[in-house]
């Protein structure tokens, strides 16, 4: 079979799936954000912290919530790596390096997962498990979370409200990842991915040689890792490694996973404002977006330049054959346009113009669909851009929802979309124009120079700064310079942008609902669709064309 029905096969059967579950997930995750009733367990633990779960939040306590929340975790996650030799099961590694630590500790708190070292060959099982894994459903659940209130404060008529974090916290947990990831997790393991304890066994191959096999409760960490859109895999080769993804259809499930809850969230917004109509023109430009991007990477990487590439049957270097062409760029696009990071092929192989695909997935805001919570509250933000534009061009006031966006709006959102490219953009530029920076960078961690080295640093501040945590793995960032910036620029990437999206949720919370009249723009129609896909892309091309244009593309092109 060719590529081309291969990826009409396979791209249905995930928009299949996906089509089955988005309006049983999405109504169940609107009512689990809706209910006033609580679960024992539930409130055994807002006992346990002193909370009062029918207390609401203004919007400054709230983000303060999250802050504290967050930071805490960060302290915690370094805390367990500095002393991992002397916890159990730390499997006799030793206590991990500290710019190391606090760039690991940021990275799974700010649901990037960025890994600059080989977890198999660094973190022991507790730090895994009670570090790592944890926060792979806490930071999801915060994204679901600030999104949640972002929708509060939409449906909300004169409210000084938008919810209450360590609620809403609690039941993204206990009510949505943890019984999805059980459910996953048995599912891997029956697909071949391993679930043990059983440290490094050391076996005799058949020439004679010992190899060391390192074992680990994998399965468990896999499903979260994707349906968390975290992307940090248990061993360095991530989704790649047989142990954690062994079959075809293992990596389609996988794709399913990490697109599962952002696809399914518009359905939730749509129920929480009362239109499910707005919920499906959501849905509809995430989707868009996500299906030309896919058929787009598979083309370029089945058409490889090269005698090599011919012969091949496409651009193979860098990817599995059980997965092949398809596969792989499926999986790149899936996890690229979310904030997943995992991969199961080596992003740094693709093809010149292949590998500037993945990145330009990333610049265009991780919204299709996204992160969990975040996609949905960056595409959002990008709507109320959309309908800012189309009242201009008509002469009205913009409404959205039946809210007002005046001055105020206008700027939060403006704001929350300059910080990713300033970070991106300054990372990158910082990482070559300081003496001693540059030195150290195209001395010691680019394994590649020119174009493509430039690339390289590139994807990694794009990478960061959005939250998503793959990388071109050529370039070596476990050094001082990379362990620190990308830290900063996870840090600044995650939490800069929830402080305006709550903003404005807040802004739009306490304003009434202004009555639809003839001249309201309708916002559930194609044409919005296509309003709202545009704004998506120019912001993002007038963004990062230049700095596109000395990488990959020229790279692509020369």
């Amino acid at each position: 079979m060719n590529n081309t029905w291969l990826f009409i096969l396979q791209a249905a059967t995930i928009v299949l799936v996906l089509a089955l579950i988005y309006r049983p997930l999405g109504d169940y995750m609107a009512q689990v954000y809706s209910t006033p009733k609580n679960m024992r367990v539930e409130r055994g633990f807002y006992r346990l912290i002193g909370v009062n779960p029918a207390s609401e939040q203004t919007w400054p306590v709230y983000l303060r919530s999250v802050l504290a929340f967050s930071a805490i975790g960060v302290l915690a996650v370094y805390l367990l790596q500095r002393i991992q030799e002397i916890l159990p099961y730390s499997l006799g590694l030793p206590a991990v390096e500290q710019s190391l630590a606090w760039n690991t500790a940021i990275s799974f708190v700010t649901n990037t997962n960025w890994q600059s070292y080989s977890p198999e060959l660094t973190m022991g099982y507790t730090v895994q498990l009670v570090g790592l894994a944890v926060q792979n459903f806490v930071s999801a659940a915060v994204g679901i979370a600030v999104a949640v209130a972002l929708i509060r404060g939409l449906a909300s008529r004169k409210s000084t409200t938008i919810g209450n974090f360590w609620v809403d916290l609690t039941r993204g947990v206990v009510r949505i990842l943890l019984p999805l990831s059980v459910i996953a997790a048995i599912v891997l393991i029956f697909s071949g991915v391993i679930q043990n304890f059983a440290g490094f066994q050391h076996i005799t191959t058949l020439t004679g040689s010992t190899q060391t096999i390192p074992g680990g409760p994998v399965a468990s960490q896999e499903a979260i890792k994707e349906l968390g859109t975290n992307g940090g895999g248990f061993f360095n080769a991530n989704s790649s490694h047989p142990f954690e993804n062994p079959t075809g259809w293992s990596s389609l499930f996988e794709i399913v996973l990490l697109l599962a809850i952002p696809f399914s969230l518009p359905r939730t917004f749509g129920r929480m404002v009362g239109d499910n109509r707005q919920g499906y023109a959501i849905l509809s430009a995430m989707g868009l977006i996500w299906v030309v991007s896919a058929a787009l990477l598979t083309l370029l990487e089945s058409v490889g330049s090269g005698t090599a590439s011919q012969l091949a049957g496409g651009a193979m270097e860098g990817k599995e054959v059980r997965f092949g062409i398809v596969g792989s760029s499926l999986f790149a696009t899936s996890s690229t346009l979310t904030s997943t990071g995992a991969v199961n092929s080596m992003h740094d192989s693709f093809t010149s113009l292949g590998g500037g695909l993945i990145m330009v997935n990333m610049m265009l805001g991780e919204v299709a669909p996204g992160g969990v919570g975040s996609g949905l509250y960056g595409i959002l933000v990008m709507a109320i851009v959309a309908v800012f534009v189309a009242g201009l061009m008509i002469g009205r006031t913009p409404e959205y929802l039946g809210k007002k966006i005046g001055s105020r709006e206008v700027k939060l959102a403006s704001i929350y979309i300059l910080i990713t490219p300033t970070l991106v953009l300054a990372g990158t530029a910082l990482s070559f124009a300081i003496p001693a920076v540059q030195k150290s960078v195209v001395g010691t961690s680019m394994a590649n120079t020119g174009l493509h080295g430039y690339s390289e640093v590139l994807y990694a501040f794009t990478s960061a700064a959005n939250n998503n945590g793959s990388a071109f793995a050529g370039l070596t960032a476990s050094t001082p310079w990379f362990d620190t910036a990308l830290g900063v620029a996870m840090l600044l990437g995650r939490f800069l942008p929830i402080v305006f999206v709550l903003a404005l949720a807040g802004s739009f919370a306490a304003q009434d609902k202004i009555p639809t009249t003839s001249g309201t723009l309708p916002t559930h129609r194609p044409q919005f669709i296509g309003l709202l896909v545009g704004t998506i892309v120019i912001v993002s091309a007038l963004t990062y064309l230049p700095v596109l244009a000395l990488g990959p593309l020229a790279e692509g092109l020369k």
